[in-house]
């Protein structure tokens, strides 16, 4: 009788161990929180979408743009889930639970919405990912989904990742409302 090498054994038991685990994931591991603003410029007109997933490190914000000017745009998310047109004011200020001032290269900032500016090519589509390290989606501190909600919004110009309170980026030209 012809006996199996221990190693060929052993290697057939992990294999199938492998092959019977479900490809949906372990039942204990964290359910991604997921959420999602449509775009919508002054009249109305569709400029694109932002995803949202939850991480442990933060958020992370996919957005893609269409029908949007060429050039540098701030894209901030803002402090109530609003988007009033034509100025989209409704959206109040930058999210910021922790009261700091505005900017990356403020030594008392940055917002916990500050985003970097957007780069829009001369087809004016882009699509980007960027993560927002110091909010959340699911509840408690720096949630998104805190009383009013939060929106997302672009500016006309770029930040300057200074000026309080918003970079000095100009008008909205495009909102979103953040929604689960």
């Amino acid at each position: 009788m012809r006996r199996s090498h221990p190693l060929a054994v052993s290697l057939a038991v992990a294999i199938a161990a492998l092959l019977s685990v479900p490809l949906v994931g372990h039942p204990d591991a964290p359910v991604q929180a997921r959420a999602r603003a449509d775009l919508k410029g002054p009249t109305g007109e569709d400029l694109g979408t932002v995803q949202f997933t939850g991480t442990p490190s933060g958020v992370l914000v996919h957005l893609q743009l269409r029908n949007v000017a060429p050039g540098a745009h701030a894209f901030h998310l803002h402090q109530t889930g609003r988007c009033d047109a034509p100025s989209f004011e409704s959206a109040g200020g930058h999210f910021n639970p922790t009261n700091a001032e505005h900017g990356f290269s403020n030594a008392e900032g940055p917002h916990a919405g500050d985003l970097p500016n957007v780069h829009v090519p001369a087809n004016g589509e882009l699509e980007i990912e960027v993560l927002a390290g110091d909010v959340r989606l699911g509840e408690g501190e720096n949630s998104l989904f805190d009383a009013d909600g939060s929106a997302v919004v672009l500016h006309r110009g770029a930040d300057d990742y200074m000026t309080d309170p918003a970079g000095d980026a100009g008008t909205r030209i495009a909102c979103g409302v953040v929604t689960q």
